[in-house]
């Protein structure tokens, strides 16, 4: 039977998570719906697209935050169900009920997630993902590669059994990705900018 300690929490982690942060900016400032701006989708990089490079990083920072502070209650408080608020809050940026349930790809949630799980798998991922951005330009390929160097990471430097959540990550991000990975894989993935 389900704990409502352990309901609450994947409620509002989910919730939390689900706030669309990269819609609600656009409509606010420029009274446009980013859904309807490049590739349709609600997070920083599309937003960057819309032109306005400051609502685009106040997307990714807020995107980040919606992660950061409900996990960051659950590990002082709560510590035995933070892979569950985690995961919550994800499914949240990518499955939205506001939305239909269709959100964004969850990578800077995922970031946000790392930042409180363990600051060192985060700067790994952020120096692969830049490193990545840097020598090809697609946004799409630096989070693959970023979020699948993280469970290879785990599995030979961590004593514990960590990577299996992180290999999970993966596989999420890898799924919200399926149509960049068509793209990329016929040389038609549009190239960002995030400067």
């Amino acid at each position: 039977m389900l704990n409502f300690d352990l309901f609450l929490i994947i409620l509002v982690s989910y919730l939390f998570g689900s706030i669309p942060f990269g819609l609600l900016l656009t409509k606010i400032f420029l009274k446009k719906d980013i859904r309807e701006i490049g590739s349709g989708n609600i997070g920083a990089t599309n937003v960057l697209r819309s032109g306005n490079k400051i609502l685009g990083y106040s997307t990714l920072v807020l995107d980040i935050l919606k992660a950061v502070l409900p996990i960051l209650y659950v590990k002082f408080f709560m510590n035995d169900y933070l892979y569950i608020s985690a995961l919550s809050i994800f499914i949240g940026h990518v499955f939205p009920i506001w939305l239909k349930f269709k959100g964004g790809k969850g990578v800077a949630s995922y970031l946000g997630i790392l930042c409180c799980l363990d600051i060192f798998t985060a700067l790994i991922f952020g120096v692969v993902w830049i490193s990545i951005f840097i020598l090809f330009k697609f946004s799409s390929l630096s989070s693959l590669l970023a979020s699948l160097t993280i469970p290879i990471f785990q599995f030979f430097y961590n004593s514990n059994s960590d990577y299996y959540f992180y290999f999970m990550m993966f596989i999420l991000i890898f799924f919200t990705h399926r149509e960049n990975i068509k793209r990329l894989r016929n040389n038609t993935e549009s190239k960002s900018k995030i400067y």
